[in-house]
């Protein structure tokens, strides 16, 4: 087999490819072209591949070999059900962003009849029903899989109290709905397993979701479409983080992605203090968070509601366009700096005091990063940024306000763009994705 492997993500703007030679553990080049999934995704495909072409040595065995991943035409839509807001409901919201999905709706308790219009209005590729751990309420998953029945609704994930399982396959006999089933999400009160839900979505959406987004047409051409975008992304934060049986990671880390239209943020920390009680769930070591109002194309004017000093923002949110000149490129970075500190902030947890027979004690909800040592910045608005470290100083904190954001962190960049790639290439060979990220990652 050939020494060179080539990845590719379709996203909605930019289909991406890259290659790698996996035994020099070497970055041969990595291009974008305009993606064309409205139209024929192959299309984009081909001309990727063309232009990746003159970097490396790309051939037919090459294509043939290629693994891919997508967020194209919205992404991964999911919309969860649950039956507490703060605990089973949660518990989908978590596994499904960690699946690599796009949360597009969360509801609690028993659905009623205008929350199922709504739901219809949203369209989800999915929903992930939940709720009840196994062996408690069983009422409110089975009326709220007897109204997913009579909804518009095709692709249903079932994660919730075992003993309801029957009566939930009762309801969905003869609706023709494709209905899979998974481990509850929260089997006992405040644990989570998420493994199997996420392997579920991963299996719908190869399934159902990548023909329906006409993504599946690629499948001729190259070699398989793998799992959505922010699954490998994933998947690399992971191995960067703890390494493989052989050879050790970096520690416990966040990635911060600044997009045009979100900003995502992972962590790979067990995010628990020594010495406070945690109360609510206990999130998990691999979390991901989407602010899909931090993005710095689409959302400047929530960033500029969101600054302290609103000097200046006005001209730039009028041309919503790459800054020229180095008062625009100062304010750019402001905004960039102020997206990453908000979405870091939103993601972690917090201290709070509450009142006992003992007096105040203060309690920890979600999860404390303050400990951990690396913080990797992603996406254009960090990457082609002036000051690198200036922007990433966002994700850091003091932890004064009792917000539990990183205290004293190293940084790095993923200025090569290579980071779904390298959760791609971790499938199949860890040890030689390791190594390139560690590689190619650039520490500021």
């Amino acid at each position: 087999m050939s020494n060179i492997r080539v990845f590719v993500d379709f996203g909605s703007t930019f289909t991406k490819a890259v290659a790698f030679d996996i035994e020099k553990l070497e970055l041969l080049g990595r291009v974008q072209v305009p993606s064309t999934v409205e139209t024929d995704v192959t299309e984009g495909l081909k001309a990727a591949l063309h232009e990746l072409g003159k970097l490396a040595p790309v051939g037919e065995e090459e294509i043939k070999n290629t693994i891919a991943c997508s967020s194209a035409a919205g992404g991964l839509r999911l919309a969860v059900i649950g039956l507490v807001p703060d605990y089973t409901t949660k518990a989908g919201h978590l596994a499904a962003l960690g699946a690599g999905a796009k949360v597009v709706g969360q509801f609690s308790f028993e659905m009623s009849r205008s929350e199922t219009r709504r739901l219809n209005d949203l369209a989800p590729d999915i929903v992930l029903l939940t709720g009840g751990t196994d062996g408690g309420n069983k009422k409110t998953i089975i009326h709220n899989a007897n109204v997913l029945a009579n909804s518009a609704v095709s692709n249903i994930i079932v994660a919730g109290n075992k003993s309801a399982r029957d009566d939930i396959e009762d309801a969905f006999d003869g609706t023709g709905k494709n209905v899979y089933y998974a481990d509850n999400v929260m089997p006992e009160f405040g644990r989570l397993e998420l493994d199997s839900v996420n392997e579920r979505v991963r299996e719908v959406f190869l399934a159902r979701i990548m023909d329906a987004k006409g993504i599946s047409r690629a499948a001729g051409i190259i070699g398989r479409i793998a799992m959505p975008t922010p699954a490998a992304v994933m998947e690399a934060v992971h191995l960067i983080a703890d390494g493989t049986r052989h050879t050790p990671g970096l520690g416990e880390l966040l990635v911060v992605d600044v997009g045009g239209a979100t900003t995502d943020v992972y962590s790979a920390a067990s995010g628990v203090s020594e010495g406070l009680k945690l109360i609510g769930i206990k999130e998990p070591y691999m979390k991901r968070s989407v602010e899909g109002d931090l993005g710095l194309f689409h959302n400047l004017d929530t960033l500029a509601e969101l600054a302290e000093e609103n000097t200046g923002l006005e001209e730039l949110l009028k041309r919503r366009s790459v800054p020229s000149g180095d008062e625009s490129v100062m304010l750019h970075e402001r905004l960039t700096k102020m997206a990453v500190n908000t979405a870091v902030s939103r993601h972690v947890g917090r201290l709070e005091s509450i009142m006992t027979g003992d007096g105040p004690v203060w309690v920890q909800r979600g999860k404390d990063l303050r400990k951990v040592k690396l913080v990797i910045g992603a996406g254009g608005p960090v990457v082609f940024a002036r000051n690198h470290l200036g922007v990433l100083m966002g994700a850091t904190g003091d932890g004064k306000d009792g917000v539990l954001m990183p205290k004293e962190p190293k940084f790095a960049l993923d200025h090569r763009y290579i980071l779904f790639a390298v959760g791609l290439l971790s499938l199949e060979e860890p040890e030689k994705a390791l190594s390139i990220a560690k590689k190619y990652i650039m520490h500021i």
